[in-house]
């Protein structure tokens, strides 16, 4: 691997499994322009999001220095996400990977009980998210100095896979992630520049909380039994693959979706 530091914006990244990416990718010199709406409790939902303290916060870890900036976007902006690509690129001339990691989930309720609101939010954050991202961040890789070395890596879900239960909106968003990444990954063909996914399974974080919170359960180990594993993933386990999909080393990974999910089988 080249000891060349890699530019990678991240998205979703002040917490979760993107927080993990972010921690991942720093500790092995990479430069990281990170990426949240910072919306906390004003997202609609019923539990908050990420603050602009914790991202703060994650920014602070690297001790101020530079290879680690926070920037606030909401990926359902465009224009916004353009600022994001724009302030990576003017800081250290080049991007060279994506995570689309930023998420929500809403369900608890069977398909003809979802309101519009609810599957409006989830493809507006979790598809439309990632559209609007590859939107603006594949030109910029393609404009850079070496496009062969260049990944778009989105998060998909194990939900992506299969359909659970009282989750149907946040299914269909995950298998659009899906599709949305192959559709991309043709669209690349000769340019270089590749396209994966990665689908976790139940993983330690405040977003597998909410869901928890969604089916009415006390807490979240009981997901541990969908999993081959039977225990839950932690946000470093999966960060470490969404890591390798970033190297130079992953284009063997384009096109495709990477089970990041302990064996996941509900």
């Amino acid at each position: 691997m080249s000891g060349t530091p890699r530019v990678v914006l991240v998205t979703g990244a002040a917490r979760g499994i993107g927080a993990a990416t972010v921690r991942r990718l720093r500790d092995r010199g990479d430069r990281v322009l990170a990426v949240d709406s910072c919306a906390g409790g004003a997202a609609g939902l019923p539990y908050p999001l990420a603050t602009r303290e914790e991202l703060d916060a994650l920014v602070g870890e690297a001790g101020g220095g530079a290879e680690v900036v926070g920037h606030v976007a909401d990926v359902r902006d465009r224009s916004a996400l353009a600022d994001a690509v724009a302030a990576a690129t003017d800081r250290w001339g080049r991007l060279d990977a994506v995570v689309a990691a930023a998420a929500v989930i809403a369900g608890g309720r069977p398909l003809w009980e979802t309101t519009e609101a609810e599957l409006d939010l989830l493809w507006g954050v979790d598809v439309r998210g990632v559209w609007n991202t590859a939107a603006v961040a594949v030109p910029a890789m393609l404009a850079g100095p070496d496009p062969s070395g260049c990944r778009f890596v989105a998060l998909a879900s194990a939900a992506g896979t299969h359909g659970l239960h009282r989750l149907a909106g946040y299914s269909a968003a995950k298998h659009a992630v899906v599709g949305l990444v192959k559709g991309l990954a043709a669209d690349l063909v000769g340019t270089g520049v590749t396209a994966c996914a990665v689908s976790p399974g139940s993983t330690r974080t405040p977003m597998l909380d909410a869901t928890a919170a969604l089916y009415g359960l006390d807490g979240v180990e009981e997901f541990a039994e969908n999993q081959l594993l039977r225990r839950l993933l932690g946000p470093e386990e999966v960060a470490a693959t969404v890591a390798h999909c970033c190297t130079r080393e992953a284009a063997v990974l384009n096109g495709t979706v990477v089970h990041a999910d302990g064996g996941f089988a509900p």
